[in-house]
């Protein structure tokens, strides 16, 4: 502070400031939200407008090529051929060319035709669908063609859907006749991957995942049911946790790499006399690949051993904060269950953001396109309402993840600083719901902004990335690449500043500058401290999701074995390993989140009190042995060295200071 006297005013100013934790609470942050109230209201706008224009029919009910919504009267549109007629007996919507897909306008590229039925089954030749017009009443040709002419004219070719037509069912709710076989969608699918050289290979990993899909299912399931399960061990074994998630993970990768190069080994020594050329080449295929997941199970194996291997001595702290946070979820059982709440509420919000962009979507008036077709677009400054749509997402989005913060914040401060917990709320989560509503909705509303305003050019900047992909030379996609890295960087710093705002606020029931500027001192204050818990303690965490997708990718690899056919492992363990991974960071988000909040009330406690009478600790028994220990070990370190002494002064400051 000596050599930077804005900083010292700073922390002076943050020290002057009495903290008083639960006791005073006051609004914050109204203005801001009265701004979120407005803007939410902004976004319903656009939703009645959407629905109100009539884009809610055109979407649930389609439209042919000519603007006509299927399955009802339509009006005559001028100039446009083929419209205003009565489809009040053709309610599904049937495309012509339904592989004919526009990865650019995301749309299918085929004639739109209102029919009475889909062809459930396949037909080969203009005769069959010649006869499935007459057997159902179902015309799949142009309007202008007659289902006796079907075979006879010569505009067939251009005026009948393209041979074979696949067997297709309408789409539930939506009324559009889709292929039942995805197959032609992964024709569409090989110009998008390009790391397969080999179409048929794609076509096998797509089976794969088809012909898997029950075990895919089941090993999510396991997943989820893991995570829940390491949730509750993680309450009571704390104290060892460390060191049984560090032996579980060596075990589990260790096996995994051993199952890997046995049946690599199996594989290699099996016969290949008897099999045809085809089947040799399959089994080359898989051999390789068996190959690659043995090496790189191999390289992942000894680079964790490695890491585990250098930070085995820096877990003193994360173990005492670990194992406070273990009792914090004995005494507050419902935060095991907090992500539900936010992924249901996610869930909910992104199901009206995207049927509100479908309705958006088919909203505006008709305008006919190039090949004389219907298209619906909107003109004038209502077009830009796409962009207030997206912004509104990342906002409540980052609103509702922020409102899950500052739930867990203000539980696990209720908790902390109070001294006999037989006097804690019945339901400290309901209570710090309660709270968030009637105080501090405001300060969420402008923290959860902040991270919009960082996010929204950092998205800017990675469309332009993918749209200039190939065409910029290497030192604008250096400095594209450069400002995306600074940006997310930027956005996971403000985004830890956030959650430890929340947690002031929680504490103090201060504004959002406030409590992020009192926050960012006490954290700049115990920087060493900090480093350890988000190495260490993260590490930890990080090695519970580890286990958690290593004990499912090892199940997947047990249920997938009888498929000899090896190459098809790649999609249906990627979705597995995937989900287990984000199902995984779900639960234990919410222990990093506890163990975040109870070490800035830790260091809080140990710069305000410092055990004499009247200025009591409120930290449990197992942190005051911590400080009793860190107290003794800078003495020691003080006789020692001066390296040493300068490590642990920020936690001799902190007692100190009080």
């Amino acid at each position: 502070c000596s050599c930077c006297p804005g900083w010292s005013a700073v922390a002076q100013s943050c020290s002057k400031r009495e903290w008083k934790p639960l006791e005073d609470r006051s609004c914050t942050d109204i203005p801001w939200l009265l701004l979120f109230i407005l803007f939410c209201v902004g976004m319903g706008f656009i939703c009645g407008f959407s629905i109100a224009t009539g884009a809610a029919a055109r979407l649930v009910s389609g439209y042919d090529s000519y603007g006509n919504i299927c399955g009802q009267k339509n009006t005559k549109l001028e100039a446009i051929p083929n419209s205003g007629m009565d489809h009040t007996q053709r309610k599904y919507v049937f495309f012509l060319d339904p592989c004919n897909l526009d990865l650019i306008n995301r749309k299918i590229k085929s004639v739109a035709l209102c029919v009475a039925a889909c062809p459930r089954q396949e037909l080969k030749t203009l005769s069959d669908v010649q006869k499935f017009a007459e057997m159902n009443g179902s015309a799949l040709c142009s309007y202008n063609l007659k289902p006796s002419e079907y075979t006879t004219s010569s505009k067939s070719s251009v005026l009948c859907p393209k041979l074979p037509v696949p067997a297709s069912a309408p789409i539930p709710f939506f009324h559009r006749c889709a292929p039942v076989n995805i197959s032609c969608y992964a024709k569409f699918a090989e110009a998008l991957i390009t790391f397969v050289s080999d179409n048929s290979v794609l076509h096998r990993l797509i089976s794969g995942v088809m012909t898997s899909k029950e075990i895919i299912l089941g090993l999510c399931l396991l997943s989820l049911v893991l995570s829940m399960i390491l949730m509750v061990i993680i309450r009571y074994i704390s104290r060892v946790l460390v060191w049984i998630l560090t032996i579980l993970v060596i075990l589990g990768s260790l096996g995994g790499t051993g199952v890997l190069w046995w049946l690599y080994a199996k594989q290699r020594r099996s016969p290949k006399e008897t099999i045809t050329p085809e089947q040799l080449q399959i089994a080359e295929d898989n051999l390789r690949a068996l190959l690659i997941y043995a090496i790189s199970a191999t390289v992942f194996t000894v680079i964790l051993f490695l890491i585990m291997l250098v930070m085995r001595k820096r877990v003193a702290l994360t173990i005492a904060l670990f194992h406070v946070a273990g009792k914090v979820f004995i005494h507050l059982p419902l935060l095991v269950f907090q992500p539900f709440w936010t992924f249901f509420a996610l869930v909910l919000f992104w199901v009206y953001w995207i049927m509100t962009l479908l309705f958006l979507g088919t909203t505006g008036s008709p305008v006919q396109n190039e090949q004389g077709f219907v298209e619906f677009k909107i003109s004038g400054p209502l077009q830009y309402m796409w962009w207030y749509h997206v912004v509104g997402l990342i906002w409540i989005s980052e609103f509702i993840l922020a409102c899950q913060q500052m739930t867990v914040a203000g539980a696990v401060v209720t908790y902390y600083f109070t001294r006999d917990k037989r006097n804690l709320p019945f339901t400290p989560i309901l209570a710090s719901v309660n709270r968030l509503i009637r105080y501090h909705l405001g300060t969420v509303a402008k923290g959860s902004f902040i991270i919009t305003l960082v996010k929204i050019p950092r998205m800017i900047l990675m469309y332009i990335h993918s749209q200039l992909k190939g065409k910029e030379n290497a030192c604008a996609r250096c400095v594209l690449k450069s400002c995306i890295c600074c940006l997310w960087c930027l956005e996971k710093c403000l985004n830890y500043l956030n959650q430890n705002a929340y947690t002031a606020t929680a504490i103090n029931s201060t504004n959002f500058c406030t409590s992020a500027k009192d926050a960012f001192v006490i954290l700049v204050e115990n920087a060493l401290r900090v480093a350890t818990i988000n190495t260490v303690g993260d590490f930890m965490l990080f090695l519970g999701k580890v286990l958690i997708v290593c004990s499912t990718g090892l199940a997947g690899i047990m249920l997938l074995n009888y498929q000899q056919d090896y190459t098809v492992w790649v999609l249906p363990l990627i979705i597995v390993c995937l989900f287990a991974f984000l199902v995984a960071h779900c639960f234990l988000s919410i222990y990093e989140m506890v163990v975040d909040v109870l070490f800035l009330c830790f260091a809080i406690d140990t710069k305000y009190n410092d055990g004499s009478p009247g200025r009591e600790f409120y930290m449990d028994k197992v942190l005051m042995e911590f400080v009793e220990n860190s107290r003794k070990a800078m003495k020691e370190a003080g006789k020692g060295g001066v390296a040493d002494a300068r490590e642990l002064k920020p936690m001799a400051s902190g007692a100190s200071s009080a």
